[in-house]
């Protein structure tokens, strides 16, 4: 069945719609308890699931939870989730209807940024495991993904900034369909096209124009739309991140080891830890950001990427977001993290997405220890 995305003004008149094929007694709702102000499609529900869930909380201990609640609610192949929450949520119940009965239905109701323009669409779930960001996860696409923009009303600056990084990721790479599919030279920086084309780069300059000191929703709901559109594009034509969905996972190479380090460390402590990140758990959007920034200086100096959006980013980063709490000592932790990354086909390799400029990703380029080193010491002096 065809995923789909839409955006509602009504949530309780389209969620009714949407489940109406469905036995009541077979709809499980999973609700993040972060939840505010939710509509009564949402809050009046009997079979609930409530999870209080950060990112050092998406384990498989919480998926054996939604498991267990879906056989006491006897809940069968028929039966669908409806997930409620942020990207945490909505992986965690996408991997359980995934896995539970071989498969069953599950709908997104995303409530962060983040989660709107990126986790609940594409069909990504899983969760984190042995340190490693979304180790363990599965491929299953949501019946439908219900946007309700009046959900950020309640988020704070730090959420919409984290969910913003992440559309400032697909306005580096959007989307065109009308280029041919250019070949990949995976041992070596590349710089062949990939089928995301420099057709139309206007999002990433909207999203610039963005007013980040007010954040308001009505001009930051037709940017959300864009995006999901684009990532639908992505999604629709390498639903098994083959090749060009791969270009999604721009600054996320460098991203995930910055993500793993915090998580890992959050969790342990640090008072026996030889690294100078502070106990925090990284927002995923701020991660995705300090990556974007990694891999756009090596797109300028592997790919002569303008440095136009390194320069812009770096200035975002520096009076939004603040810089990485890691400095040069971290480094080694940082590189071996990235040699752990599921992107990389083999262990030696470190595998990212570069771009030769705004809507040019490269997919597939395979960068040294050398040059990560590099990248994260340009982030470390800025």
């Amino acid at each position: 069945m065809q995923h789909l995305s839409m955006i509602c003004t009504d949530l309780h008149s389209d969620l009714q719609s949407l489940l109406a094929e469905y036995d009541p007694s077979q709809v499980v709702f999973v609700i993040d308890e972060a939840v505010k102000h939710a509509p009564s499609a949402v809050s009046h529900q009997k079979s609930a699931f409530s999870l209080s869930v950060t990112e050092e909380g998406k384990s498989l201990a919480t998926v054996q939870q939604i498991w267990d609640f879906l056989i006491e609610r006897r809940i069968t192949r028929r039966g669908v989730i409806v997930a409620v929450g942020g990207g945490v949520v909505t992986d965690l119940a996408g991997f359980a209807a995934a896995t539970y009965q071989r498969g069953i239905a599950y709908v997104n109701v995303p409530t962060t940024l983040l989660a709107m323009v990126d986790a609940s669409t594409g069909g990504k779930t899983g969760f984190n495991y042995g340190g490693l960001k979304n180790c363990i996860g599965a491929f299953h696409e949501p019946l439908a993904t219900l946007i309700y923009p009046p959900f950020l009303a309640t988020l704070p600056p730090r959420e919409m900034l984290s969910g913003y990084a992440e559309m400032l990721k697909t306005g580096l790479i959007e989307y065109s369909p009308s280029r041919p599919r250019a070949r990949h030279q995976p041992s070596a920086i590349s710089h062949q096209k990939s089928e995301i084309s420099k057709v139309r780069p206007a999002l990433f300059h909207r999203l610039l124009q963005y007013d980040l000191e007010t954040m308001p929703i009505d001009s930051l709901t037709p940017l959300i739309a864009d995006c999901i559109g684009i990532k639908g594009r992505i999604v629709a034509a390498d639903p098994r991140e083959r090749n060009l969905r791969k270009a999604l996972n721009l600054g996320h190479t460098f991203g995930h080891a910055l993500e793993e380090m915090a998580i890992r460390h959050h969790g342990h402590g640090l008072s026996h830890q030889k690294s100078s990140v502070r106990s925090q758990i990284l927002p995923h959007g701020y991660a995705v950001l300090y990556g974007l920034i990694a891999e756009l200086y090596l797109s300028v100096t592997l790919a002569g990427c303008p440095r136009e959006p390194l320069q812009q980013l770096t200035s975002l980063m520096l009076r939004y977001y603040g810089r990485p709490q890691c400095a040069c000592s971290d480094r080694g932790q940082l590189i071996e993290l990235m040699h752990r990354d599921k992107k990389n086909e083999r262990a030696a390799d470190i595998n990212c997405t570069l771009i030769r400029s705004v809507g040019c990703p490269l997919t597939n380029q395979h960068i040294t220890d050398a040059q990560a080193a590099e990248a994260w010491d340009y982030i470390f002096s800025l």
